[in-house]
């Protein structure tokens, strides 16, 4: 039987707030200790690498897919259980989510937004049924999802839309959400 596998979209930076890293942190080792895999962006960097190192160093298993332009900025973690370099940030994202269960989406910025919303622009087509869910530490998340309430309220999408999405506000509500669903 395949080890379940997270994948976690989350920032190159730490953010301004302490408690993301906390929280990345606290992810990494709950994946670890649930037996689950990690897979992520292969950055040491940021949320990134606070999650794979904690997760690591938690004994856990960990999926690394980085595209080569990226090697060097968000300082390629070579030292993972897998390490996979693509040439496209398309095809990073890919294979991320062809490897993983379930998507897990801390903070983070631009690069964050767009994999939530690629993956759930494949959800809303069809194209599958994996659990996404928003880690909203702090509140972080609360102004995606009234933009997501917003885009249903004005008629661009069906209100099926918002059940595609989870919004937790801790680690251990998260694992709690993933056990039930996975």
């Amino acid at each position: 039987m395949a080890t379940t596998s997270i994948c976690v979209f989350c920032g190159a930076r730490a953010g301004a707030n302490p408690a993301y890293a906390a929280a990345a942190e606290d992810l990494g080792r709950a994946i670890a200790d649930t037996g689950w895999r990690l897979v992520y962006g292969a950055g040491d960097v940021g949320l990134m690498g606070l999650t794979a190192r904690a997760a690591q160093t938690a004994g856990g298993e960990t999926f690394g897919v980085i595209p080569v332009h990226l090697m060097e900025m968000e300082v390629g973690k070579r030292d993972l259980s897998q390490f996979i370099v693509t040439e496209t940030m398309h095809e990073r994202k890919k294979v991320m989510f062809m490897n993983s269960d379930a998507i897990v989406v801390l903070p983070g910025g631009a690069g964050s937004l767009d994999e939530f919303f690629e993956v759930l622009t494949w959800r809303q087509l069809g194209l599958h049924g994996k659990p996404i869910v928003l880690l909203d530490t702090e509140g972080y998340w609360a102004p995606l999802n009234a933009l997501l309430d917003h885009v249903v309220d004005e008629g661009f999408a069906a209100p099926s839309l918002r059940d595609m999405v989870d919004t937790v506000p801790d680690v251990p509500a998260l694992m709690s959400l993933l056990a039930e669903r996975l």
